[in-house]
């Protein structure tokens, strides 16, 4: 939930910083005071598009920034978020930083690390959902229809809740098996012509029978038989050197050897010298024994030659031919290797066309039949949420309206068979019409509301803001409003609501009614002041007293004992409603304090 809040050189709004509580947050105000303004700069947080001339005058950029602490159900939705954009994970918490520049750049940070807007985005729908006059992001859009009906259905328990998964399995073996066989489909004189192409490279590639660094190999022998007379000279004069011409290496040894046996009879520490001068006696000869050997051995060998010449521009043309990636003779054995693979799949072709058919047709058959259960789990989620949103708009004051949740067939995808949305008829006899056509903004903040309700269980964030939801209202209605405000933030579901014991959410509520603000847990004023010849709004947190006086300025213009007392009773019944949610709600209109009157605009 949305924790600490600070807002600096935004419009007039120079340095503001609020301590949000769990529950419900209420902001009053005078019209003016800046109050939309901290709504939109929540809505920044949450990936919201900055306006170019938001930084305050003589300022060159605004910033806004907040700790949201993550709940725990939603901690590895968040956490998956934040590892797929490469950002740091938070202690459960999440940090969140925009700066807009003069002119609408900003930049974004998520836990100290720069990202970008849209990836803001992703995780402030997990995290911040705002709902007001002029911004219902997530209801009003059909595309996320189906995916709150299938949250729905997922809170259910039981088979039911896997039903979504199920099918998106079943969909990707079946969408698995459609690409294998469309790999293996084509035109059949594309694929005969395809099969005659592989097997003219191959009988070239396995008739040359090649071998691993063949090439190399041969470079070094030809280079061997062009090189005979030059080889056999080097050995032979090499031998004589050693051993076979007059002063050789081998007899200077033994005339070394022949003067060190004679000073060994003096001393004979030299006797290990005289046995080294012996190995070397050995090893010369041994050295020149070899060299006559392979001088011997080496002879030219003209047709040797031509061989290998031939064999070493086979290789070369080939390698130019096959080896386009520059891997030379492995890249040409590595292609050899991949169009026998080939070959073989065409050829056999046929056999695993057969075999794919009839496994695509259980795929087919499975795919189906999780739709079908997926469906019906939709279908009996959408009565409940029918039903469930109708009651909460009778207490809204709109008995006549009708929330229809239609399901209709589509063509079988990775959802399903449906196409779902909501639908509204707003009075009696009227067509139901999209949720994003529906005209009047008191009418459509009050569905809203009636919707989150139904589906807060389901469409889960962190921390639900309402600016002024409350439009065209007022008196008994007004009341329910903020009873049912109150109930999104306790988790107390509408009387007799299968959802009276849901985890409840973090409220943030901007109102002008007093009958909503007495609902709060936590309740702020914001006032525009004059500071050095500049307007600057500051925030407050109201104590019981202060809060008292409050509501009274919003019921009667002033504080008189009169208002005061109308607030006291506006605070009393709240708690008294507050504290009976978990059963029946009171009826609307109940009390004085529902013919309170609410400060004009």
């Amino acid at each position: 939930m949305l924790r600490h809040l600070r807002v600096t050189n935004f419009a007039i709004l120079s340095d503001v910083e609020i301590e949000l509580g769990a529950g419900m947050n209420v902001l009053t105000g005078e019209t003016g005071a800046g109050k939309s303004l901290i709504v939109e700069a929540v809505n920044l947080l949450r990936g919201g598009r900055a306006s170019a001339d938001i930084p305050r005058t003589g300022a060159e950029e605004a910033v806004v920034e907040a700790t949201v602490e993550v709940p725990a159900d939603l901690a590895a939705r968040v956490a998956a978020v934040l590892e797929a954009a490469g950002l740091p994970e938070g202690d459960g918490s999440v940090f969140i930083r925009r700066v807009i520049q003069r002119g609408g750049r900003s930049r974004t940070y998520v836990n100290g690390a720069l990202t970008t807007a849209a990836r803001l985005a992703e995780l402030g729908a997990l995290l911040i959902d705002l709902s007001g006059q002029h911004q219902h992001q997530g209801l009003v859009d059909p595309s996320r229809h189906l995916e709150l009906i299938d949250a729905l259905v997922a809170t259910t328990g039981g088979e039911a809740a896997g039903r979504a998964a199920a099918m998106a399995v079943a969909w990707s073996e079946l969408k698995r098996l459609d690409d294998e066989l469309a790999a293996l489909g084509g035109d059949e004189r594309a694929r005969e012509a395809r099969v005659d192409y592989l097997r003219f490279q191959l009988e070239e590639l396995e008739g040359a029978s090649l071998a691993a660094n063949e090439d190399a190999t041969i470079d070094q022998e030809r280079a061997r038989l062009a090189s005979v007379d030059t080889l056999q000279s080097a050995a032979r004069s090499a031998e004589e050197a050693l051993y076979s011409a007059d002063g050789s290496a081998r007899d200077r040894v033994a005339l070394a050897m022949r003067s060190i046996e004679k000073a060994l009879r003096i001393d004979a520490t030299l006797d290990p010298l005289a046995r080294q001068l012996t190995e070397i006696e050995t090893l010369i000869d041994d050295v020149a024994d070899q060299l006559r050997a392979y001088a011997d051995r080496l002879e030219g060998d003209p047709e040797r030659l031509a061989f290998l010449d031939e064999r070493l521009a086979l290789i070369r043309r080939l390698v130019r031919k096959h080896a386009v990636g520059g891997g030379g003779l492995a890249e040409v054995l590595a292609k050899a290797t991949e169009l026998r693979v080939e070959l073989d799949g065409l050829a056999s072709r046929d056999e695993r066309l057969a075999a794919l058919a009839q496994d695509r047709s259980r795929a087919e058959a499975a795919a189906i039949s999780a739709s079908a259960a997926l469906s019906a789990g939709r279908k009996k989620a959408a009565k409940k949420l029918e039903k469930e949103v109708g009651a909460a708009l009778a207490e809204l004051g709109m008995g006549s309206a009708r929330l229809t949740v239609v399901v209709e067939p589509r063509v079988l995808g990775a959802t399903g068979a449906d196409r779902i949305e909501l639908m509204l008829a707003s009075n009696k006899g009227e067509d139901t019409r999209p949720l994003a056509k529906v005209a009047s903004g008191g009418e459509l903040s009050r569905i809203m509301l009636a919707l989150k309700l139904a589906l807060r269980s389901a469409d889960e964030v962190a921390t639900y803001v309402f600016d002024e939801v409350d439009t065209g209202i007022g008196g008994a209605t007004a009341q329910v409003v903020g009873s049912q405000i109150r109930a999104v933030a306790s988790g107390h579901g509408p009387a007799g609501s299968a959802t009276a014991s849901d985890t409840g959410r973090q409220v943030l509520c901007v109102t002008h009614l007093p009958q909503i603000a007495a609902f709060a847990d936590h309740h702020f004023h914001v006032e525009k002041t004059e500071v050095a010849g500049r307007t600057e709004t500051h925030v407050r947190r109201l104590d019981a007293a202060a809060r008292k006086d409050e509501l009274a300025r919003m019921l009667g213009g002033s504080a008189t004992t009169k208002a005061r007392a109308h607030a006291a009773e506006l605070l009393a019944e709240a708690r008294a409603t507050t504290t009976n949610h978990a059963g029946a709600h009171k009826p609307a209109g109940a009390g004085s304090a529902s013919r309170a009157r609410s400060s004009s605009r």
